[in-house]
């Protein structure tokens, strides 16, 4: 066992033991006495002084001396090590929807169904979630033996998905976003299948944890699927040409933008690649509704009256 030093009245040093746990633990530990307060457990350093409150408020149900009880270990407001029955509802190594509850620099805490958050590192993040966001993650004791969750779950998700079965292109699927990589995005489905979403077929970058719904593109061999957020082009085509319209009847049926502006303040203003941008022009040009000039585009006489 470990000591600690502490000086006695003669001033020689008194050996005494280290607390075993720590906070961020589940334990299971005894009732040693009852207090007005609520229960006091035994925290195994053979000093009386270093038992464990289970306040009353923090028991499930009426707990008696002598008897083992589960508990969360946390630190009160004064940094005390106190106790609670409410323990995490996840075992260590398994993943799930979790809800941020706070943020801090170096890292967040995630409501475990414990009585206080557990804390993610900085390390352990996808993305920079915020408090009110539910993303997937995972319980893990780290190296000091503490619980904590990471957002590091690829190889969970790979074991706990399916092959897509009797899906066919155009199908929607949705999930919540798990992870980005320089690629893409990859979503896990409510049907269990792994998504993936190139960066090309994102109009707008999805948070980490946000649930979408995807288009299917392409089922692959190993039965993952490919999808896309952004609509098929026939209907996309549609959707283009009316927010092109919505803008110039704003701006009284002109604006500086034409098939020659550049692909960055096209995708800057439209949130649509310069290819798209273009066929929507050609499209409403082909039905009389607009004309182009100098570099700019107007309504024509035809939209107008």
């Amino acid at each position: 066992m470990m000591f600690k030093e502490r000086k006695t009245g003669e001033g020689f040093p008194e050996k005494r033991p280290r607390r075993k746990y720590g906070p961020r633990t589940v334990a299971t530990l005894k009732v040693v006495r009852l207090g007005e307060m609520g229960a006091f457990l035994d925290a195994e350093t053979g000093n009386t002084s270093d038992d464990i409150l289970l306040h009353a408020t923090q028991q499930t149900r009426p707990v008696q001396v002598g008897e083992e009880v589960e508990v969360f270990l946390y630190l009160d407001p004064k940094r005390r090590l106190t106790a609670s029955m409410r323990t995490p509802k996840m075992k260590e190594g398994q993943i799930a929807r979790l809800k941020v509850i706070n943020t801090s620099r170096d890292g967040a805490f995630l409501d475990v169904g414990a009585e206080r958050g557990i804390f993610m590192p900085y390390a352990g993040m996808r993305g920079r979630p915020q408090v009110g966001e539910v993303v997937w993650a995972k319980l893990y004791t780290d190296k000091s033996g503490r619980l904590a969750v990471t957002m590091e779950v690829e190889d969970e998700m790979r074991r706990a998905s399916r092959p897509a079965e009797g899906v066919k292109k155009g199908d929607l699927v949705t999930g919540a976003i798990y992870n980005f990589t320089d690629a893409g995005a990859f979503l896990f489905s409510q049907e269990r299948y792994i998504v993936f979403i190139a960066n090309k077929e994102m109009a707008v970058r999805p948070r980490v944890g946000e649930v979408v719904t995807a288009r299917v593109t392409y089922i692959r061999n190993d039965g993952r699927l490919n999808a896309s957020l952004r609509e098929a082009k026939e209907k996309a085509l549609v959707t283009d040409s009316e927010g092109i319209l919505e803008l110039l009847r704003s701006r009284e049926g002109r604006m500086p933008y034409s098939d020659k502006t550049s692909p960055e303040v096209i995708k800057d203003k439209f949130h649509i690649s310069k290819a798209a941008f273009k066929r929507a022009l050609g499209h409403l040009m082909k039905e009389g509704l607009i004309r182009e000039e100098d570099g700019w585009t107007y309504l024509t006489e035809k939209k107008e009256d």
